[in-house]
């Protein structure tokens, strides 16, 4: 049998000097706190702006785009807590949490300013040497019992979200595509995300787009490509990594076959 990798569930930023842009898929629940510098993040076509000093919470199974802008003169600094499916499972059991009625709704939110957690997020910055060894794993799971119990104090309501155990349910396929096009995941993230296997995904792809899922996807990324160039006069290398190119030199090539021109040359 392969042994997992250990997945931290306490994670602090780099210490970033520049900004820094990226996507990722949070497959578990995650609680946040700024330390300092802003975050812009997007998720299900909304955007929000996270400063120094503010609390977010993400549930899991979202894909988000986020820039990460550190102060003038100074760096990004952030730190999070991973809340992973079967510690969680653990928890309710014990707490009497394990009954729940699944609610959506958002993704993302910005929990209020008035929060004894911030003072929590703060202090776990003197724990950062020691939490990131992989035999301080007792330690990690009082921190985030605490976090937990803090959380639910403050935002009862976030029960329902943080124990529902059940997997994302077949939703409409043209309206999350539309939604989630520009990020660059796997296929079968798509599928799973949308709550269809990787074949239905194709089958249920094909029968209301009438093409193919990588198709469709570079269609749909070359035309709002086009937009942005041309309607809101954006540069290339600002637009490439947004809608879910790899790299410059792809997009370049897709692009003036779609067009006819290399998108440098209609700025």
């Amino acid at each position: 049998m392969i042994k997992q990798p250990y997945v931290i569930p306490i994670h602090y930023s780099c210490n970033y000097t520049t900004t820094r842009e990226g996507e990722q898929f949070s497959k578990d629940h995650a609680l946040g706190y700024i330390l300092s510098g802003t975050m812009t993040m997007e998720t299900d076509g909304q955007t929000q702006y996270f400063k120094a000093g503010e609390l977010f919470f993400c549930r899991r199974n979202t894909l988000i785009k986020f820039t990460k802008d550190p102060p003038e003169h100074g760096e990004f600094r952030s730190v999070s807590i991973l809340f992973q499916q079967e510690p969680l499972r653990d928890f309710g059991l014990e707490y009497g949490y394990d009954q729940c009625n699944p609610v959506g709704g958002f993704s993302c939110i910005r929990l209020p300013d008035a929060s004894v957690l911030k003072d929590y997020m703060r202090s776990l910055i003197a724990y950062e040497n020691m939490l990131k060894q992989e035999d301080s794993r007792a330690i990690l799971t009082v921190k985030i019992r605490e976090a937990l119990l803090m959380l639910l104090k403050e935002q009862p309501l976030l029960r329902d979200v943080l124990f529902d155990f059940s997997e994302p349910g077949k939703i409409d396929l043209m309206n999350f595509m539309n939604k989630n096009y520009h990020f660059n995941v796997e296929m079968k993230r798509f599928a799973y995300l949308s709550g269809r296997s990787l074949s239905t995904f194709k089958r249920d792809f094909a029968r209301i787009f009438k093409m193919s899922p990588s198709r469709w996807l570079l269609q749909r990324r070359l035309k709002e490509a086009h937009y942005m160039i041309t309607v809101k006069k954006m540069a290339v290398k600002e637009i490439y990594l947004q809608l879910g190119f790899e790299d410059l030199s792809h997009f370049s090539y897709a692009f003036k076959k779609a067009y006819g021109v290399a998108p440098s040359m209609i700025q």
